[in-house]
């Protein structure tokens, strides 16, 4: 049986830290930036982690497990 693929768009989207913690980027950032506030999308710049809720389905979908 071939091996596991990483999820695409996974792969893209998150970074593991060294502590195994998965770093994702914020959302809002793309488009329609003028009626958002330069403090609001400065904010948005920064990184955030991901919910221990939704780590483990991140972890397998970066780990090419289903």
């Amino acid at each position: 049986m071939p091996k596991m693929k990483t999820h695409s768009g996974a792969k893209k989207r998150f970074r593991l830290t060294a502590s195994g913690k998965i770093k994702r980027a914020k959302q809002n950032k793309n488009h329609i930036l003028n009626k958002k506030s330069t403090k609001r999308t400065r904010h948005l710049r920064q990184g955030g982690y991901v919910h221990k809720t939704q780590e483990k389905t991140i972890a397998s979908l970066l780990n090419g497990q289903d």
